[in-house]
């Protein structure tokens, strides 16, 4: 199993009161599964994502991430485990705005012990695998709204990771755009990826194989989704083992 979580809870505190974001919540994501998290506002889809991602820690319950429990990690063991096993992609891009999309997609690289031209030829590579081989020197403000999330979905694959964390990935999209980039997640699924999909969008969901539906912190339902959208696009997506 890639992804095993057990009774994990969390509870923030907001000035006297303790908010419960997440309540006894079990899951469990096998390798090249395709998943989505879906839920209205505040019902706990983010901060589940946020455990999966390493970014946050559970008040108690236990993650297990490759057969490893991720709570008794320290600190620069969680960083190893973002950088080197989960890409992930924001609805906000994220991208730095002076570099490049070559030097934006060759960040994660920095930490992975390659050297300059090898980060950049790698990178290179990546971005002509999400269709920006001709984008290679633009800066963010020069792109569209959707080359900038595919700048930031190369940037996410470029370390070939297990997982890719996409939370709300078009949601500053329209409608067109947010077609072709879910293809592109398409491709990535088929590519040997595990895709976990954050959307409180039902059209979005409906890309995914899987749909976890959240609910005031619970798990309300897991299916199968038998409506799957199957699109293909020109191109592939590459992942390495």
């Amino acid at each position: 199993m890639l992804i095993s979580i057990e009774h994990l809870n969390k509870t923030y505190i907001m000035g006297t009161e303790n908010v419960a974001a997440l309540k006894d919540v079990s899951l469990q994501i096998k390798k090249n599964e395709y998943v989505a998290l879906m839920g209205p506002s505040g019902s706990g889809k983010s901060t589940l994502m946020n455990l999966l991602g390493c970014l946050d820690s559970p008040t108690s319950g236990q993650y297990w991430l490759n057969g490893i429990e991720v709570s008794t990690m320290d600190d620069g063991e969680l960083a190893e485990v973002r950088n080197k096993q989960i890409g992930f992609v924001f609805q906000t891009f994220n991208l730095l705005p002076r570099l490049s999309a070559l030097e934006n997609v060759a960040l994660p690289l920095v930490y992975a012990g390659f050297t300059r031209e090898e980060r950049l030829e790698k990178a290179k590579q990546t971005l002509e695998a999400v269709g920006l081989g001709d984008r290679v020197t633009h800066r963010p403000n020069e792109l569209s709204g959707g080359q900038r999330q595919r700048v930031a979905i190369a940037r996410a694959l470029v370390n070939n990771p297990a997982i890719i964390l996409a939370d709300e990935p078009t949601g500053n999209l329209d409608t067109k755009t947010s077609y072709e980039i879910m293809s592109l997640f398409e491709q990535i699924h088929q590519s040997g990826n595990t895709v976990i999909l954050v959307t409180h969008e039902q059209d979005i969901a409906q890309h995914a194989h899987r749909i976890v539906r959240l609910r005031d912190g619970l798990i309300e339902t897991d299916q199968v989704n038998d409506q799957v959208i199957r699109m293909s696009s020109p191109g592939t997506v590459a992942a390495e083992e």
